[in-house]
């Protein structure tokens, strides 16, 4: 398959890539190749030589600028091996919900085992709520600065409270939160002095309407893509 019959006339960088200082320039170039590259299957299968050759630097750079881009979980790489174990093929998966592909790791979300999908949701569920347990009941598990933040934010609520809110006020309580303390524990982290109640309200709302694939990782590039760009 010949990738320059694949390329599209535009490519996407986002305000997480333009905007992350960790990233080289030609790292958030080969990012935006890698988008324009994508197919409609939501991957990029193009070679490091070909990346090579397009920007005349060798393999071994290339390699590196990809490499760095997946340890920022900007991408995800996935490769398919044939019966020998030998590599057959490599899949770029862009890892950014505002992406027009709306594809974010299609090769968990768009499987046709949907068996793995409702693992993968369970799981997700049971972190969520087992997160949210830990706060009520304030755990020594949740760091105190953690806390300062939802108690800013004023999403502190007693048992008592939640018993009477209604049940989906308090699950869009719980994956806002969720959503947070992801934040918190990324190289975001500083984003969090900036947000807001209401815009954070705001924002899941949008989300919810916008009926992504994956709710809660939409949300959560929306959210740093709002405050990266508010920060600049």
């Amino acid at each position: 398959m010949n990738e320059e019959n694949q390329i599209s006339y535009y490519s996407v960088i986002p305000a997480t890539v333009r905007y992350d200082n960790r990233l080289k320039p030609a790292e958030k170039l080969i990012y935006s190749e890698i988008t324009s590259l994508t197919n409609r299957m939501g991957y990029c299968f193009a070679s490091n030589k070909y990346f090579a050759n397009l920007y005349g630097v060798t393999i071994h750079t290339v390699s590196q600028w990809i490499s760095h881009l997946e340890k920022l979980e900007y991408v995800h790489i996935e490769l398919i091996r044939d019966t020998n174990k030998e590599i057959k093929e490599r899949r770029i998966y862009i890892n950014d919900t505002p992406y027009v592909q709306k594809n974010t790791y299609p090769y968990i979300f768009k499987s046709t085992y949907p068996i793995y999908k409702n693992v993968q949701d369970n799981n997700i569920n049971s972190n969520i709520d087992d997160l949210f347990n830990f706060i009520i009941n304030n755990s020594n598990k949740i760091p105190k600065k953690f806390y300062n933040i939802l108690d800013r934010l004023e999403f502190l609520y007693t048992e008592e409270i939640l018993n009477i809110m209604q049940k989906d006020k308090v699950q869009m309580l719980k994956e806002i939160i969720y959503i947070l303390y992801d934040i918190y524990n990324s190289s975001f982290n500083n984003l969090l002095s900036q947000v807001k109640r209401e815009s954070l309200i705001n924002l899941y709302i949008l989300a919810q309407e916008h009926s992504p694939d994956d709710l809660l990782n939409y949300y959560k590039r929306t959210i740093i893509n709002k405050y990266t760009n508010n920060s600049t």
